[in-house]
């Protein structure tokens, strides 16, 4: 049976914690400071078994004002709602404010608590019913049940714990993308134990035993135990309130704000581009004038807010916007946020993360690309993403899709790369044109440097991807046989050298290197003859005149003299040098070592100290 977990919100004083703990026998307030004051500060837990044998946690957050800070975090990670407003006071800023967050925040479902019920008398109750009802109008709550109760007298208990049992029957399953993250409220170390966490677990399921990483930090630790509800786990699924013992971790390395994740599967980022609108509150549009605040999960950070294609957003509408953040946050597709103007102390705004790792320029398209987002289900925003970007990086994707993808529709997996096959056959068409023009105007070239025609396919193809990419469709091609490779050369698969009418200018390039032999002129010497780079090239190609080096030509003839000389020598006791080989040759050590580091290369000999032997 899935676990779910419970947010409270509502006006400070209005009986929150006191409804809790009425509810589960716990009382969620755990400091001093709390019970001296009699309000909740910071976030309470507690935990219930209700009427069905359903288990439900809930995050008691505090009500006042001045700890708004602390409510986000608590009600940030979570999506039901049990929203308290007292039957002798009635509606108050507070509850309005929280109400405005449970909107933005998108809850899935709700109940409200009229508490102190006892207080007043049954037309003033019916008043308040109605009061609440109008005010719920228009927002996630709206058809959420109202029940009359009493923390003190009990009265209303019983139906309020059926109407959470029927609410947490309805909510949707949570969501498991394989992909865990708490959500941390809480860090503190128990003598003996080491550090702690505390938080919301949504995503996927975590174990004992599993290695994880704090982010943004980046701290890394183990999972050495796991509670729910004061139970040990051997593990935790989500939606759940857990507690994680770590071990390998300083209590400093870890507080509110953080997330704790499996390495690999989540990016930190500094910039989120969201779907934004104004609480109803609200009377003035929303303008990038002003210091705001953001909250995602439990963390909070300062922002600033640029608009896309608008230069405001009016009360009641909605736009596409980007939030630069103070520092790193941890979020994923579909995420919410809230949006607070730090000057009034006001929550001005919320909103859902279209793209959690948004372009460095925001560009002219961020409208249109922001729009095909917010209308792609979840389960083929991977496609989307590629085929927006071109290309990218398969580690990469779960972080900027939210969900592993084990396949994406219109992209193809190239050496580490989603993607898209548009751009797949855009480069591919870009360097075989290369080539093919090279071919067409260069016939003695054999081909193209595999660097170069990367940057050929990139400059007439789609320039603003990595050259990793272009390098993965050059090889796909190879692999195909659209072209082949010789060495780093690449050329139409069907391409052959030809000398055609320049056949005698190399006859006479053969026989300059041949006459020169032993000491053959160097391909420097050559072109200062007169001959070119591309006839020398086209005789290597052909096999007229073999390369030893990047100067060192000699002929196919000479070659085969040479590999028999090193082979017969390198088999006697006493090995091959140097000097013996320059010797036998009539050469000199200008020839005689580049010849025999292509020897090596090729296998044929092995170089022991100064000495090479026979290989094989």
């Amino acid at each position: 049976m899935a676990l779910q977990v419970v947010a409270t919100a509502g006006h400070v004083d209005h009986g929150k914690s006191s409804l809790i703990e009425r509810l589960t026998g716990i009382d969620p307030d755990r400091w001093s400071e709390e019970k001296r004051r009699g309000l909740t500060i910071d976030l309470g837990f507690a935990w219930a078994t209700l009427p069905s044998g359903r288990e439900v946690g809930f995050v008691d957050v505090p009500g006042h004002e001045r700890f708004i800070r602390n409510m986000l975090a608590g009600v940030g990670p979570v999506r039901i709602v049990l929203f308290v407003v007292a039957a002798d006071e009635g509606w108050k800023p507070q509850s309005e404010e929280h109400l405005a967050i449970v909107d933005v925040l998108g809850a899935a479902g709700g109940v409200v608590a009229l508490t102190k019920a006892d207080l007043v008398a049954e037309d003033l109750l019916g008043e308040r019913r109605r009061q609440v009802r109008e005010r719920l109008a228009g927002t996630a709550l709206a058809d959420a049940p109202i029940v009359a109760c009493s923390s003190t007298t009990g009265a209303g208990i019983e139906e309020l714990a059926s109407a959470l049992d029927e609410m947490v029957g309805s909510a949707p399953p949570p969501v498991d993308t394989g992909r865990p993250r708490i959500h941390i409220d809480r860090a503190f170390t128990i003598r003996g134990a080491g550090t702690v966490v505390t938080g919301t677990l949504t995503g996927g399921s975590l174990a004992v035993g599993d290695q994880v990483v704090i982010l943004p930090g980046g701290s890394q630790a183990r999972i050495r135990s796991l509670q729910t509800h004061r139970r040990a786990m051997e593990e935790a699924r989500p939606v759940s309130r857990v507690a994680a013992n770590l071990v390998g971790l300083r209590r400093e390395d870890a507080g509110r704000g953080d997330v704790l994740v499996h390495p690999g599967q989540w990016r930190p980022t500094g910039a989120i581009d969201v779907l934004l609108r104004p609480v109803r509150s609200v009377t003035h549009p929303l303008t990038q004038r002003g210091a705001y605040k953001v909250y995602a999960g439990s963390a909070e950070r300062d922002a600033r807010l640029s608009l896309h294609g608008v230069a405001e957003i009016p009360p009641g509408e909605e736009g596409f916007a980007r939030l630069r953040l103070s520092a790193p946050v941890v979020v994923a597709p579909g995420d919410r946020i809230v949006l607070r103007e730090a000057g009034r102390r006001a929550t001005v705004g919320g909103g859902v993360v279209l793209d959690p790792h948004p372009p460095v320029r925001a560009g002219g398209d961020a409208v249109a690309r922001l729009e095909a987002r917010l209308e792609t289900p979840p389960a083929e925003l991977a496609s989307v993403i590629v085929r927006e970007r071109g290309a990218v990086r398969a580690k990469d994707l779960a972080s900027l899709a939210g969900t592993d993808a084990r396949s994406v529709p219109g992209a193809i997996l190239l050496n580490g790369w989603w993607v898209a096959e548009g751009l797949r056959r855009e480069l591919g068409r870009a360097a075989t044109a290369a080539l093919d023009g090279l071919h067409r105007s260069s016939p003695l070239l054999p081909g193209m440097e595999a660097a170069e025609l990367r940057g050929e396919a990139l400059r007439e193809g789609r320039g603003d991807v990595p050259e990793e990419v272009a390098a993965a469709v050059l090889s796909a091609l190879e692999a195909e046989g659209t072209i082949a490779r010789s060495g780093t050369v690449l050329r139409l698969a069907g391409h052959e050298v030809s000398l055609g009418e320049r056949q005698p200018e190399a006859d006479r390039l053969v026989e300059r290197v041949a006459a020169g032999e032993p000491t053959p002129p160097t391909q420097r010497d050559l072109e200062a003859s007169g001959f070119d780079r591309a006839l020398i090239e086209a005789c290597v190609s052909t096999g007229l005149l073999a390369r030893v080096s990047a100067e060192v030509l000699v002929t196919p003839g000479f070659l085969s003299r040479a590999e028999e000389v090193a082979r017969t020598e390198a088999s006697s006791p006493g090995g091959l040098t140097v000097s013996r080989f320059r010797e036998l040759l009539g050469t000199t050590r200008k020839y005689a070592l580049p010849i025999l580091g292509s020897f090596d290369d090729r296998g044929i000999t092995r170089r022991e100290g100064d000495v090479r032997r026979r290989s094989g």
